[in-house]
């Protein structure tokens, strides 16, 4: 298979702050989570939607066919206990578990992942998991609505599910994030499922109130023996980092994402310096450019956008270090990322040539969509402007909630936005949302065609050699950084405060905040009960 493990946290000497201690697991209290990533969830139907504050309540109440396993740095099966390869390694036989039941007390089928397959393929709906699941043969004539079964997906008896690929490459990186969800197909496609969800989870629904909170309590038929160990699980909204500060502080909350202010502060705080975890993430943060809006169509533009902004100068001061600096794509974390690449440099005058050459010698005019995020939002874009007004570029600010930028992104009503994206933890995967083939709605946002680009990343998805395809894509990362279709801004240092009672916190590269939380447990000493 084409990665083994990444080599995250200890190549780039990030370490869990709060020691592990050898404790045997307290049954019973509540985990207090919260979603910082806006004032709201999107929708209680995971599929839908791409945003990582989502995830953090779907990785509680759902299941996909694979898990990600932070201490092994890859995916492992989930709701399969043997996957067998033939086929020069494009047919996976699965063997499912058969001590799989949804919430409502039923068993889970390989009929419940081929539903659950086949319904984010619905073209109509544009579904963002579809990216995953269009890397099985027939998944794609599903999508354009030239089929109606993905002919690449086999059922050999309830317990045996075999998936034909288009590409050689581990199923593993397509199916373990909660975009990917299974479904009970009996229940899944109902209205009342969106107010109740049904999952495979360790914990079960039991309420959602709109820009608050969603609550969910331990089920007890879970497959893993001895799992989960506490009785419930509350995620509140908190977006507002100052909430979230007087809430860890008051022990109203056990976990807090720290944003670059927080970091500092906490760092700096002998009470909260040890409630500190940090990692790498497999995140780029980026403003993207719009194609189809006429500067951006040229390639100098987008260049000179990057020689125009002094990119270290507002990692250092604004986002306080909380990351690092971006050279292409694929991350630090990333096993093919290439240390030899180097990031483009601050050089107004060479950005000046550049949009001279492109036919704006005196520049132009752009509309810039963002949310208020403080390490990739607001903050940030008006950090740029002066800089951009420098070379003559003008900018009109266009202000939106997390939520809404996310659809937005994905339906390309944008001049220009500025996002943070996962681009990894499979290079592959995370590459192939700049292929043509790749729709916007998935995550090719900013509608990238280049033959060259696509050439490179159809013959790694082909070829048996490792070290090759490590080479293929390596240069399809290169080419990114000369077509810039983004700004290069920096790769996350994810960071999160967590209090000293509970445990089981796992350093996720791929987002910290996405806890498998059936491994999570709160010692007496947690206040809630």
């Amino acid at each position: 298979m084409m990665l083994k493990t990444i080599a995250i946290v200890a190549s780039l000497g990030l370490a869990l702050s709060v020691t592990a201690e050898a404790q045997t697991p307290r049954k019973g209290g509540t985990i207090r989570m919260t979603a910082p990533y806006g004032s709201s969830f999107t929708s209680m139907d995971i599929h839908t939607t791409q945003r990582a504050q989502d995830e953090i309540y779907a990785k509680a109440l759902h299941r996909s066919l694979y898990i990600w396993n932070s201490a092994e740095g890859r995916p492992v099966l989930e709701l399969a206990k043997e996957d067998t390869v033939s086929d020069g390694g494009l047919v996976h036989t699965f063997k499912l578990r058969d001590d799989a039941y949804f919430h409502n007390g039923r068993k889970m089928t390989a009929d419940d992942i081929i539903w659950s397959y086949t319904r984010i393929m619905d073209g109509s709906k544009a579904y963002p998991g579809a990216r995953f699941v269009r890397i099985i043969e027939g998944a794609a004539a599903v999508e354009k609505g030239q089929a109606k079964d993905i002919s690449g997906l086999k059922k050999i008896d309830d317990f045996t599910l075999e998936m034909k690929l288009t590409e050689k490459v581990d199923p593993g990186f397509y199916f373990f994030t909660a975009l990917t969800s299974i479904y009970p197909a009996d229940e899944g496609g109902k209205e009342s499922f969106l107010q109740k969800p049904i999952g495979l989870g360790p914990f079960r629904f039991v309420e959602h109130v709109p820009g608050s909170r969603v609550v969910l309590e331990r089920w007890d038929r879970f497959y893993k023996p001895g799992k989960p160990y506490a009785d419930k699980i509350i995620v509140s909204v908190m977006g507002e980092a100052a909430a979230r500060d007087i809430a860890f502080r008051n022990k109203e909350i056990d976990t807090s994402v720290l944003g670059p202010a927080q970091y500092v502060a906490y760092q700096a705080d002998p009470d909260l310096k040890g409630t500190i975890v940090e990692v790498a993430e497999v995140f780029t943060r980026y403003m993207g450019m719009n194609p189809a809006f006429k500067p951006f169509a040229d390639k100098r533009v987008r260049q000179a956008i990057n020689y125009a902004i002094d990119t270290d100068l507002i990692i250092n001061k604004l986002v306080k270090g909380k990351a690092y600096r971006a050279t292409s794509w694929l991350p630090l974390t990333s096993p093919l990322y290439d240390k030899t690449m180097k990031p483009y440099p601050y050089d107004p005058a060479k950005a000046k040539q550049l949009l001279a050459d492109a036919g704006y010698p005196a520049g132009f005019e752009f509309e810039w969509t963002t949310s208020q995020n403080e390490s990739w939002g607001l903050p940030i874009v008006t950090a740029v402007i002066p800089m951009l007004d420098k070379v003559g570029i003008k900018v009109k600010v266009k202000q939106v909630e997390t939520a809404v930028l996310a659809e937005v992104i994905r339906t390309g009503d944008y001049q220009a936005f500025i996002y943070s994206q996962q681009s990894g933890p499979d290079p592959q995967s995370a590459l192939k949302c700049f292929h043509s083939s790749t729709p916007q709605s998935a995550c090719n946002y900013m509608n990238f065609k280049n033959t060259a680009f696509d050439k490179l990343i159809d013959e790694s998805g082909q070829t048996d050699d490792a070290a090759k395809r490590g080479q293929l894509l390596q240069q399809a990362n290169a080419l990114l950084y000369d077509e810039a279709p983004v700004w290069f801004f920096n790769y996350n240092k994810a960071v999160m405060a967590v209090q000293p009672w509970l445990k089981g916190i796992q350093l996720n590269p791929t987002e910290l905040t996405h806890q498998n939380v059936e491994d999570l447990w709160v010692d007496e000493t947690s206040p809630a009960k």
